[in-house]
């Protein structure tokens, strides 16, 4: 995979209206087979691939050639955030668009800054789903109108005094991904194996979220990541 631009779909028959290749990539299998029913009903639009993990989706996305690929952000193996990371270094024209659970207002702009081009939270209705891949498809960018107006207006206050970040914009992609984990109820044994990183590597990740969100000790962090899980994080 050294190709740097945007895989070529395969040409249509003769007299057939293309299709617009959709891959989809989420670790729930009923969302994925949901995701595809919503999306081969639509005559414009067909589902070429789909994957549970980063791995799988690497492997398969240069052969089936998708015009756009559907991403959550929590994968068995590795975060989303490093898909999208993925692609875009060698995919650079291939559009992603996440669709996740997780809050837009926290995790939307750093999709964006990986390389995504729309975000939709999966509790939207399919109507809003719809949208977004044709507009990600016509190389428009998609976010809530919640979203775009506090983008908008972070890009206006550029230039004066940096307003300070929100605790959560202290923390690295990796290490949000930890401290999220860690509000699942998940020990640092199972992070590592998740993430396929060294427990010394979450031990490190740990004490660095500990450190820029000042809290006390490793319990006051817990109690507050899985409160923070709880509120829909």
């Amino acid at each position: 995979m050294t190709d740097h631009t945007s895989p070529t779909s395969s040409a249509p028959k003769p007299g057939v209206p293309a299709k617009s290749r959709i891959y989809i990539v989420d670790d729930h299998t009923m969302f994925r087979e949901g995701m595809k029913h919503l999306i081969e009903r639509e005559p414009d639009l067909t589902v070429c691939g789909d994957a549970a993990g980063v791995e799988e989706a690497l492997n398969s996305i240069p052969e089936l050639k998708p015009d756009l690929v559907i991403v959550d952000l929590s994968l068995s193996g590795s975060p989303g955030l490093d898909l999208i990371k993925n692609l875009k270094t060698q995919y650079s024209g291939l559009p992603v668009l996440v669709v996740s659970m997780h809050e837009e207002s926290l995790y939307a702009e750093r999709a964006l800054y990986a390389g995504a081009s729309g975000y939709v939270m999966k509790q939207e209705p399919a109507k809003t789903v719809k949208v977004a891949i044709r507009k990600v498809l016509g190389g428009d960018m998609h976010l809530s109108e919640k979203m775009t107006t506090a983008l908008l207006g972070k890009a206006m206050r550029r230039g004066a005094a940096s307003p300070p970040l929100s605790p959560m914009e202290k923390l690295s992609d990796r290490e949000l991904e930890v401290y999220r984990m860690l509000g699942q109820g998940k020990m640092t044994r199972q992070i590592a194996e998740e993430l396929n990183l060294t427990i010394a590597t979450i031990n490190s990740f740990r004490n660095r979220i500990k450190e820029k969100l000042e809290f006390k000790n490793s319990a006051e962090m817990v109690l507050n990541a899985i409160q923070w899980s709880r509120e829909g994080s």
